[in-house]
């Protein structure tokens, strides 16, 4: 039995599932949507997921290798009621912003193409925003909030602290020539207080309502963000 008076939070994935022009596949990685998605559920928080297409999201095959594989990943591997809420996700043009408390994106490469320039996306984001309502995204899914605006029309990363999948993390899995855009570049430009710790090494960070993670090592550390600014 859901509890009336729990936390909603709405969880938005990927939809996009070509790596660019390479003839190999991405979507969201597994591990930041799985810690999250955990980290929500054991706190009795309800979920709604998301994703520009609706339907089941593609999942990034390099997530599911085996050196890949954390406790959160394994738990989703055995979890049936979990896949069959994946493999329906809400369409998000149908979504609305007002029956939430918050929202979470996961990255993956995928979010790179389809997220940073979606309408439906950034109406969304803009809503939370507007409503004083928290915004949480990892790795490359923070390329979400690239074209948010806030009401003056300044970019919303402009002068916040934010990080993201960094340029020598895309380096070293060698996608730099591949990307639409490297995503630490981009904050920069658009005036983010860009921030990160090393390669693959769990870092968030908050600035008012944004909550950002750098990478894989950091999907349940920006959860726990979100938990917390939502318990505030």
């Amino acid at each position: 039995m859901t509890n009336a008076n729990a936390k909603k939070v709405l969880m938005v994935l990927t939809s996009h599932a070509d790596l660019g022009n390479t003839g190999e596949k991405t979507g969201f990685w597994v591990e930041e949507f799985a810690a999250p998605y955990y980290t929500f559920v054991d706190a009795g928080v309800h979920i709604t997921l998301a994703s520009p297409a609706g339907g089941q999201p593609p999942i990034d095959p390099k997530s599911e290798s085996v050196d890949a594989q954390t406790p959160a990943t394994r738990r989703f591997d055995d979890d049936v009621e979990g896949q069959a809420l994946l493999a329906k996700t809400a369409k998000l043009a149908d979504v609305n912003a007002a029956d939430y408390d918050a929202v979470f994106y996961p990255g993956g490469h995928g979010p790179l193409w389809d997220l940073t320039d979606s309408s439906d996306s950034i109406a969304l984001i803009e809503s939370f925003l507007l409503a004083n309502k928290p915004v949480a995204a990892v790795c490359h899914a923070t390329a979400a909030f690239l074209n948010i605006k806030d009401a003056a029309g300044d970019y919303v990363v402009k002068g916040k602290a934010v990080t993201g999948f960094s340029n020598s993390e895309e380096d070293a899995v060698q996608l730099t020539d591949v990307v639409p855009f490297l995503l630490e570049s981009e904050l920069i430009k658009r005036g983010g207080d860009y921030q990160k710790v090393g390669d693959w090494q769990a870092f968030a960070v908050q600035d008012g309502l944004l909550i950002t993670g750098q990478n894989p090592a950091s999907s349940e550390l920006a959860a726990e963000k979100l938990l917390a600014a939502l318990a505030s």
